[in-house]
């Protein structure tokens, strides 16, 4: 639009002139417009597998948009979002121009400078939920654009066998499954979701001040829900017929082939579970669970997507530029549109359409009960040994204390040592 304006208003300029002195202001103003683009830059991008054909389209509409000043080289490699930080600290140098990533690995990120700040800092904030660009932000320095605000867990499902009553604890959940012969599903080999259990109770896990090693005391006996409270809970509802614990690839195969009709996962499912359910399609927050003779609402960690560019690019302004393109209004509406992924976007969030959506709202409404993730990486491991050994039932007979402070003198090994 702008150089068919600029065009037609350089024609009025010249309608005067003689056709010689006309076509000989014509061509230096197209020798201008030639000296001042880029003949080629070159940018790889990483993002999740899944979002092949949304990145394709962002990328495409990216080169169009900015044809006149380069010739712009775009790769596209396929990049987990939950380990980017891994493998480009692995070699910097040689990794993505511009990357997809999980919030909880900003830190480290900023730490080994390997991610510069972004530009127009103050626009990015404006533009953005308050939550997530404090999560894209360290030290007061914002260092990645927010790209989702959805990076969470909740109740996914099939309103044909429940109630809205039925939905609101887990017990209730079971019961309504196995009476009618079907699965819940949830991944206990992942701390992740683990941590729904322990995150409404007094016991505590976080990072230390060293930003690398944690503290936890999921293996409490003085505090109001003790650690064994919980691993026993565990078991009753491993014990269900119902439950299984399996991960989220097999949650949505077991939803396809109907055996399971209700889990615990994110957004990145709910197109898939949307087409499968169809109008019996449900979400909610996460339900209570028994413990310690009570209902305790399950909780959750709450997180953000962000695109970061990398500090060692070659073509760092023009990274600057493809990150900003990836996470704008229009991009994140779109992405809602394919993916139904939650927009960190203000304007973008605040659309109907998203407003409309049983996932987005579901992870409103589990926030009241969510934290965002900050633990070390001593953590999972720990904590997927304890969680399939309760999703198997203990079958040693081991004493939950014992499993519940090898679990925690792993988690806080490094700060111990």
């Amino acid at each position: 639009m702008c150089m068919g304006f600029l065009f037609l208003f350089s024609g009025c300029q010249s309608a005067g002139k003689g056709t010689e002195e006309a076509q000989k202001e014509s061509a230096e103003e197209a020798g201008l417009e030639e000296s001042q683009r880029e003949d080629s830059v070159s940018l790889t991008l990483w993002g999740a597998e899944e979002d092949k054909e949304l990145l394709a389209q962002m990328v495409e509409s990216f080169q169009k948009e900015y044809a006149s000043e380069a010739q712009l080289e775009i790769s596209i490699a396929y990049q987990s979002e939950s380990n980017c930080k891994d493998v480009l600290l692995d070699d910097p140098e040689g990794g993505a121009d511009v990357f997809t990533f999980a919030d909880d690995q900003l830190r480290a990120l900023v730490a080994a400078g390997a991610v510069s700040p972004v530009e127009n800092e103050e626009q990015v904030r404006s533009a953005n939920v308050q939550g997530a660009w404090e999560a894209a932000s360290v030290n007061g320095t914002t260092y990645a654009y927010p790209m989702t605000a959805d990076n969470g867990y909740f109740l996914y499902y099939n309103k044909a066998y429940f109630t809205e009553e039925d939905i609101k604890s887990l017990d209730t959940i079971l019961k309504a499954a196995k009476d009618a012969g079907k699965k819940v599903t949830m991944d206990w080999s992942s701390g992740w979701y683990l941590y729904s259990f322990f995150g409404c109770t007094d016991m505590t896990l976080g990072l230390n001040e060293d930003g690398v090693s944690n503290y936890c005391t999921w293996n409490a006996t003085d505090t109001a829900i003790k650690g064994t409270d919980v691993a026993q809970a565990l078991l009753d509802v491993a014990a269900s017929s119902a439950f299984t614990s399996c991960t989220d690839t097999d949650f949505v195969e077991g939803v396809k082939d109907g055996k399971v009709i209700a889990g615990i996962s994110g957004v990145w499912n709910a197109t898939i579970l949307r087409e499968a359910w169809g109008e019996d399609y449900g979400a909610a927050k996460l339900p209570t669970y028994t413990c310690a003779g009570q209902q305790l609402q399950m909780a959750s960690f709450a997180g953000y997507k962000m695109v970061g560019v990398n500090a060692y690019s070659k073509n760092e302004a023009w990274a600057q530029k493809l990150a900003a393109w990836i996470t704008n209004e229009e991009n994140q509406r779109l992405r809602f549109v394919q993916r139904e992924q939650g927009p960190s976007n203000l304007n973008a969030a605040n659309s109907p359409e998203v407003k409309a959506s049983p996932a987005i709202q579901a992870v409103i409404m589990q926030s009241e009960f969510a934290s965002l993730q900050y633990v070390g990486g001593e953590f999972w491991e720990p904590a997927q040994a304890f969680g399939n050994q309760m999703a198997a039932g203990n079958p040693q007979n081991e004493e939950l204390q014992e499993l519940l402070d090898a679990m925690v003198e792993g988690i806080t090994l490094s700060y111990n040592q």
